[in-house]
């Protein structure tokens, strides 16, 4: 039996988030559903992480198992013909057999996406966090590093997937910004659910006054969910990396 990781990209506008769901329409359905079709037999896959609905991926890796003989460097091919536009496949490979796409990651990057300006761009929707209200860059970006290094992040964090711990590493959380358009890249070696958005809601916080950058730790510490920042909305955010060891990593980094 082979073991195949799939390098991922899609707009997850129409879909219910990655996870298959019992009625609405995921990522990972679509895919499973193209994948039967080129092996001949029921697939099943392993995605590197949940993402919401909403939510999009520039690179996403996903593994499965199949007895196929079909050649690694037409699989991309194959199964892109049977994907609607919105998901594609960038490559695959072959990896070892306790290769698991979540299981083996090591750290993860998610970037979010902010449009700060009072005019709404057309060509941007469902790309972007439309967010109207003056924000401070500085003290955005202060606010981003302060939720750098090893904490528990149970301040940040919606209520849902069950986690033996709370504590998490970021190793960056750094602001950029191309005219009104602000991208923040949180990178870590794991995330609790809605993590990102709610780091990035209590950075726009910060950004406007209603917090101070150096409040964050104390924060952090309360474990207090309603004292940090909204939630932001699901259109901003991507998976943007995702770092392995072996072909699966080549891969992914390419």
């Amino acid at each position: 039996m082979r073991n195949i990781a799939l390098k991922l990209t899609y707009d997850g506008s129409a879909y219910h988030g990655w996870q298959v769901q019992k009625t609405d329409v995921s990522v990972a359905e679509t895919v499973e559903k193209a994948l039967s079709k080129v092996c001949g037999h029921p697939v099943r896959v392993v995605g590197c992480g949940r993402t919401d609905a909403g939510v999009h991926a520039l690179r996403y890796c996903a593994n499965f198992r199949t007895d196929c003989a079909i050649p690694i460097d037409r699989v991309p091919l194959a199964v892109n013909t049977r994907l609607p536009d919105d998901i594609s496949v960038l490559d695959a490979c072959e990896v070892e057999e306790g290769f698991n796409a979540i299981g083996s990651c090591i750290q993860k990057e998610y970037i979010y996406k902010i449009l700060n300006s009072r005019i709404r761009d057309p060509f941007l929707h469902n790309r972007v966090c439309f967010y109207p209200a003056k924000l401070d860059f500085d003290r955005v970006e202060r606010a981003g590093r302060a939720f750098e290094g090893t904490h528990d992040f149970a301040a940040v964090r919606s209520v849902g997937t069950e986690t033996k711990t709370t504590v998490r590493t970021v190793h960056w959380c750094r602001t950029a910004r191309e005219g009104n358009l602000w991208t923040i890249a949180v990178c870590a070696d794991g995330f609790l659910y809605n993590m990102v958005r709610a780091i990035v809601g209590t950075m726009v916080y910060a950004g406007y006054g209603k917090l101070e950058p150096e409040e964050i730790p104390r924060l952090l510490e309360t474990r207090d969910r309603r004292l940090t920042g909204p939630t932001m909305p699901p259109q901003g955010l991507y998976m943007n990396r995702v770092w392995y060891e072996g072909e699966a990593g080549k891969m992914m980094q390419d």
